[in-house]
């Protein structure tokens, strides 16, 4: 089934002559502000490199409070490497002939306040109107006690992935109770942490059930044409590459003629139609397929979930649990199905495992899945969730509990019902008898763009199907008035007096008797206990003093770039002029997010070098899959289909080669020479082998190792020389800023971490944007959307849900980039650098340093070598990993991209006391080891062997170490007066993976322990 876009195509298909004015204009009024403005600042230093100095002036600028170091501290540690200033120091880390040979074209920094004023000046161009589209989107009410403490919190939205879960246990419990909820919702037995939208989870499943069902050799993927359009498009972009076939038909008149390995379908339907599917799943079970329901949460707390039905999966969007529209995102996505097909499952999954003193205690289960591990065998690239947006939907259910929740259901059911009845009176015909909260109207005669602009005229959103048919959706926060106002609207001038009373007599049974749930669901006593706000606030602050936040200590994660996250970037993201507009709204209703968009774009292009951007992956993984996709499309354009190839080094990110398999190519590896970089000799000799066939590089800038490498640009030419496109890893971008450009490299096109680079917090996990820029001839291929005008003329179709991908936290990194301006962006990544090579300078000595550059220097982050520590006193990369617990701060990342090291990146925010710290704590750490090696302590019963050391080691009875309590908990003077307690010991890993729990423990299972 063929659908238009959701609102009249005079309304959306026009980019009209005022929005394209008011942007032009806009961006006029923004150069000539910026090019004006003048600041002083620490910047402005002429010792630290006349490069990036202002012109002084008696204002506050934003790059002062947020790069740490300050003026002096930037001089003295400079003084320790051996540089007069910053200018030198960059010299000799990044190679002359790649370096940025002008200043960045943004403008200068701004001060905050003004900015925001600015910003909300754009933001009220957006027109809140009452949108009823619906289509898996739905306006919902945020629990201020939810948004105030979680969505707002820095102890919340700042951590990293939960790697290290003994630091990491309330956003653990907050993820388990998630995964409970969907589990028992769905009634399905597993459930993963939550993927990125509905329309790749449904993609994820497709891939799922392909690679269950591989020996059948079947490669054709039945989708109802009730299904989201926007989720269709997604699955159907995913698949080709893959040489899936997509059939799009209706559910009714299935046959298993033809061999299917699975199917998906919409419960309810887009139209809001509510079928019993249950002949259709036997009948495909018969076919040997497996079947995906994609189903509304909500619905489920009223109708027959999907695993009662029969279905083996079951995927779709948690938004409406309390989380803002947003224009489209970020939501998280919930992906359930049966326990036998766990190790297939894309995604992170949290188990209960147990610590070393027999504590219950959760960690990530089933890590082998993980991409890092699994590479080019991995059947996915996913590896973040939408851990903030999952937890906020997992706390609207612990607040509301089942019976909260039903109540919602039949108040939003009771509404639907009732504006039904009121059309039906006058005169209008029901798409279907069946319907939770959505109606399908089919006109008698084509009328329906009429009415749809009439309503734009109230204020009021439709959906637009065709020129006979409209959809209204209802929701949690609609009203009896808003009921009124439809059927005022639909009336068409009639009286109001004469207006039926839809709440007198209905007697519509809108779900079929069949199809009522009659299961009981969330009865764990999470979900039944704080339903006071006072209980409630009170969980959410045990749950985040469990986690080691940005807010608690530094997180030095490398190749992550943990930085600040400033409380004037986050302000807008809940500004109602961004969070509650529907992603499918007219275009001319969303000016503001177009102007931002477009902004943001152009100063990602000067950033970047390239020639176009693409907003829409919403994850770095997805910003991987999309740039390959664009180059396999210009292949397939210029008839040299033939060319799947992909040249990626050794050293690589895991979900490099998992985005290569599935983007339809065959990876090749290529090896590292002794000093971390690509050996050019092996890269010349495959892309020489495969040059009929080479389509891609994929390349990481700096190097994966922490280096710029000095052959980069040969490394380019010899696979332009070969026919084939380079793709840039924007991982390590917050090294490349105002300093050299990714297309200046000769990279043709590179994903963009905004959630590392520019400053939109990890969230736990997740959200994260990866949008991608590309070079002129590739511009055409831009990914496109099925219900909104984006992406390119021959653009590889739709990579997320929504046109623009996670749009609301895109205004902070355009808050962010307009603060700094273009010489503040660059002193930052010079800071960045140099706070990395003071780290390594410091603990010089202490640990080798794995790689350097030809100068001696690291990039933004460092490699440090622990290798030595497991021959010469039995200690691991763990043990010092858990022992820093101990000292307050977040481990380094481990073991990546080499076993046995740890990975260090400081990022510009921190300051010298804080990078002081840490590298005091990591050299004490070492004269702790010093100890095992001489016998002084024993090799099994030591500091780091028994680390991380809880509150209940030091209170415990008896103490058989031979070492302190106090010398234990509080190595350092700092400690004692800011403890970090980890909430368990160490955790035992293999016993959560042998005894496999993902849903919520009874709770006294952790007081018994």
């Amino acid at each position: 089934m063929s659908e238009s876009p959701v609102s009249p195509r005079s309304d959306l298909n026009r980019f009209n002559a005022d929005l394209t004015g008011s942007i032009a204009a806009t961006r006029s009024d923004r150069k000539r502000q910026m090019t004006d403005r003048r600041t002083t600042s620490v910047l402005s230093d002429p010792d630290l490199g006349e490069a990036t100095s202002l012109q002084a002036e008696d204002i506050e600028v934003f790059a002062d409070r947020h790069i740490g170091p300050r003026s002096p501290e930037i001089q003295s540690m400079l003084a320790l490497l051996g540089f007069k200033n910053l200018a030198d120091l960059i010299a000799q880390t990044i190679p002359p002939a790649i370096r940025l040979q002008h200043p960045l074209q943004i403008g200068s920094g701004r001060r905050e306040y003004e900015l925001l004023q600015e910003l909300k000046a754009i933001a009220q161009k957006n027109q809140v109107f009452r949108s009823f589209i619906g289509m898996g989107y739905s306006n919902c009410i945020t629990p201020p006690v939810i948004q105030r403490n979680i969505l707002e919190n820095p102890g919340w939205y700042t951590q990293y992935t939960p790697y290290q879960p003994e630091i990491a246990q309330g956003r653990l419990e907050a993820l388990l109770n998630f995964q409970t909820m969907v589990v028992d919702l769905t009634g399905l037995e597993i459930a993963n942490a939550s993927l990125l939208d509905e329309g790749t989870a449904a993609a994820e499943a497709m891939a799922m059930s392909y690679t269950l069902q591989a020996k059948t050799g079947v490669k054709t993927f039945w989708v109802s044409e009730h299904c989201h359009p926007q989720t269709i498009a997604v699955v159907q972009t995913r698949a080709l590459p893959l040489g899936i076939e997509v059939v799009v038909g209706n559910h009714q008149t299935f046959t298993s003629d033809r061999p299917i390995f699975g199917a998906l379908l919409q419960y309810p339907a887009t139209d809001g139609s509510i079928d019993d599917y249950r002949a259709f799943i036997e009948q495909a079970h018969r076919a040997g397929a497996l079947v995906t329901m994609a189903a509304d949460l909500l619905s489920l707390t009223l109708l027959t979930p999907p695993g009662e039905l029969g279905a083996d999966i079951a995927i779709g969007n948690s938004q409406r649990f309390g989380v803002p529209l947003g224009y489209g995102g970020p939501h998280a996505a919930y992906f359930a199905t049966r326990e036998t097909y766990k190790r297939q499952m894309p995604g992170r999954l949290v188990g209960v495992s147990k610590d070393v003193n027999g504590r219950p205690a959760l960690r990530l289960a089933l890590q082998t899945r993980e991409q890092h591990i699994r590479r080019d065998k991995a059947t996915s690239n996913i590896c973040t969730a939408q851990v903030l947006l999952a937890i906020i939907a997992g706390m609207y259910a612990v607040y509301h509990g089942p019976a909260g929740l039903q109540r919602i259901a039949r108040r939003v059911h009771r509404l639907t019902v009732q504006l039904a009845k009121g059309l039906q009176e006058l005169g209008y015909t029901l798409g279907s008898d069946t319907f939770f909260d959505t109606l399908r109207l089919d006109l008698k005669e084509a009328g329906a763009d009429e009415i749809v602009v009439r309503a734009i005229a109230q204020g009021i959103n439709l959906r637009y199907i065709n020129d006979r048919t409209i959809g209204i959706s209802l929701d949690e926060t609609t009203t009896d008035r808003d009921v009124a106002d439809l059927l005022a609207l639909f009336a068409d001038g009639q009286a109001t007096a004469a207006l039926p009373n839809p709440r007198s007599g209905c007697t519509i049974q809108a779900i079929p008797p069949v199809l009522r749930r009659t299961s009981a669901f969330l009865a764990h006593p999470v979900f039944n206990t704080y339903h006071s706000e006072t209980e409630l606030l009170r969980y959410l602050y045990r749950l985040q003093t469990r986690d080691l936040s940005l807010a608690t200590a530094m997180i030095p994660l490398g190749s992550c770039t943990m930085k600040l996250n400033a409380t004037s970037e986050m302000l807008p993201v809940t500004w109602p002029e961004f969070g509650q507009l529907h992603p499918f709204v007219p275009i001319d209703q969303a000016q503001g997010y177009q102007i931002l968009f477009q902004q943001l774009s152009d100063w990602l292009a000067e950033i970047t070098g390239f020639a176009g951007i693409s907003l829409q992956p919403n994850a770095g993984s997805q910003g991987e899959y999309a740039g390959l996709l664009v180059i396999r499309q210009y292949h397939e354009q210029r008839g040299e289909s033939h060319r799947t190839v992909c040249l990626i080094p050794q050293s690589a990110h895991g979900t490099n080669p998992a985005s290569a398999v599935m983007a339809g190519m065959k990876v090749v590896p290529v090896a590292c020479d002794l000093q971390g970089n690509i050996d050019v000799a092996d890269l010349q000799a495959k892309a020489e082998a495969h040059q009929q066939n080479l389509a891609a590089l994929m390349i990481t800038y700096p190097s994966t190792h922490g280096v710029f490498e000095e052959g980069v640009q040969e490394i380019c030419a010899i696979i332009h020389r070969y026919g084939g496109q380079v793709y840039m890893d924007g991982a390590n971008l917050n090294a490349q800023v105002g300093l050299c450009r990714p297309a200046d490299i000769g990279a043709d096109v590179c994903h963009l971490n905004l959630h590392k680079t520019f400053c939109i917090p990890h969230g736990g996990g997740g959200p994260g944007m990866g949008p991608i820029g590309v070079q002129a001839h590739l511009v055409p291929f831009l990914p496109t959307h099925p219900l909104i005008p984006v992406g390119g003329e021959q653009g590889v179709g739709a990579v997320a849900a929504a046109p623009w991908g996670s749009s609301s936290i895109l205004p902070i990194s355009w808050v962010y980039i307009a603060l700094m301006g273009g010489t503040g962006l660059t002193r930052a990544t010079e800071v960045a650098i140099l706070n990395a090579n003071y780290i390594a300078k410091r603990l010089e000595g202490h640990y080798s340093v794995l790689y350097k550059g030809q100068q001696g220097l690291v990039a933004h982050e460092c490699i440090l070598d622990l290798r030595q520590f497991k021959k010469s006193a039995d200690i691991d990369v763990d043990d010092i990993a858990k022992r820093l617990i101990d000292y307050g701060f977040h481990p380094p990342t481990m073991s990546w991209p080499v076993p046995g090291t740890i990975m260090v990146e400081p990022t510009e925010s921190e300051s010298k006391q804080e990078l002081d710290r840490f590298c005091d704590a990591l050299i004490a750490i070492r004269e702790e080891i010093r100890e095992i090696e001489t016998g002084q302590m024993d090799r099994q019963n030591n500091l780091l062997k028994h680390a991380p050391h809880t509150a209940a080691d030091l209170t415990a009875e008896t103490w058989d170490r031979p070492y302190s309590r106090d010398r234990a908990v509080f190595p350092t003077p700092w400690t004692r007066e800011h403890k970090f307690w980890p909430a368990v010991g160490r955790i035992d890993n293999a016993y959560g993976d042998r005894n496999l729990v993902c849903s919520c423990l009874p709770m006294d299972a952790y007081g018994d322990a």
